[in-house]
């Protein structure tokens, strides 16, 4: 069982300042445009960075722990490279956080903790396609990884809009901006997370768990932010995977910038206290809603603000920590890719991820 003391010390034991990436992708016959079995194509990169997920279409890229987010992304783009080089002509890999075709279960992968998941979760776990974008946040010091994680959680919803592009299931467009988090909350531990106050209190939550029966162990706590125990790092799960590694570029430099900002306020006491969850929450609907073009409420006042106000903000909060700005990322606010996408209708999606892949 953890206790808080043992906590601490995994975060204050990892190199402040430092950054690894998750990223999720589905493989896809290109004649069908569906999803197929990865485990082949798994086999013949023999690469351990590269790594089957729960479905069994879908695989994990996992980098190592870099010094700055620009390192991560080079080596998530050389890992894209690998996989579309070992796909041949028939298939290909595709970058969707919902399959836009896909409505029903699919097969998951022959693995001890695919088999586990499938026994408790059932046919839940086989309709779970979804895929995101994962980024590890390191800070040396576990009273500034807390402190950063309740500053984080507090931002959820605008993060959201800004990675939201998943506006299609079933070949039909669901009229959100991101449909992957209506999926994703099937299972529990999804969505907002809540408050920790203490390590202390974050050992208790997960013993609790765990005694019960209700998690195997710590990796189960699913929430769309957490502090991972094995890595000691904060996992970012709330957004949608990228197209494109230039947009993950975008996206995980922001988020790298906007941690490092949130580190400095805590150092000087400066950052504010968590919201109620459901406040977020709420604001969390408008962003899997709308995107970019909703609204978001003050999660003090209630006053509604635009969301691209507040990602602007956000920006400007984070811009002196990344060393070559952030106009992609306002790019991405002024012009997000779902916009395209829907453009694209839901029938075209495939082939135009397929070939955007390498980008």
């Amino acid at each position: 069982m953890a206790n808080g003391a043992s906590l601490a010390a995994v975060f204050a034991g990892t190199v402040a300042g430092t950054v690894g990436l998750e990223e999720e992708l589905l493989l896809v016959d290109r004649r069908t445009q569906l999803p197929v079995d990865a485990a082949g194509l798994l086999d013949d990169i023999g690469d351990p960075r590269i790594k089957p997920e729960l479905p069994a279409c879908q695989v994990e890229i996992a980098t190592a722990v870099h010094k700055n987010p620009s390192a991560a992304v080079d080596e998530l783009r050389r890992c894209r490279t690998l996989l579309a080089d070992a796909c041949g002509p028939g298939y290909a890999m595709i970058a969707a956080p919902v399959h836009p075709l896909v409505d029903g279960p699919v097969g998951l992968s022959a693995t001890a903790r695919s088999a586990g998941l499938d026994g408790r979760y059932r046919e839940i776990a086989h309709r779970r396609l979804v895929s995101s974008l994962q980024v590890h946040l390191a800070f040396g010091d576990a009273a500034c990884t807390l402190t950063v994680y309740n500053a984080l959680r507090n931002v959820l919803p605008e993060l959201a809009a800004l990675a939201g592009c998943a506006p299609f299931a079933g070949g039909r467009d669901t009229g959100l901006c991101s449909v992957r988090p209506v999926i994703s909350g099937q299972l529990p531990r999804q969505g907002v997370p809540p408050v920790i106050a203490s390590w202390d209190e974050f050992a208790a939550d997960l013993n609790w768990a765990v005694r019960g029966g209700a998690i195997s162990d710590p990796s189960q706590w699913w929430w769309e932010l957490r502090p991972h125990v094995r890595f000691g790092t904060l996992e970012l799960r709330v957004l949608d995977v990228p197209a494109t590694t230039e947009r993950a570029g975008a996206i995980v430099r922001f988020v790298y910038a906007l941690a490092a900002a949130f580190a400095d306020r805590h150092r000087l006491g400066d950052l504010p206290v968590p919201a109620p969850s459901w406040r977020i929450a709420e604001n969390r609907w408008s962003a899997l809603r709308y995107g970019v073009r909703g609204q978001l409420l003050d999660l003090r006042t209630g006053t509604a603000r635009s969301t691209e106000r507040c990602l602007h903000d956000l920006i400007d909060t984070a811009e002196s920590y990344a060393h070559d700005g952030l106009d992609d990322v306002r790019a991405l606010v002024e012009k997000p890719p779902v916009d395209h996408l829907r453009a694209l209708g839901a029938q075209r999606v495939v082939p135009w991820l397929a070939e955007a892949f390498r980008g």
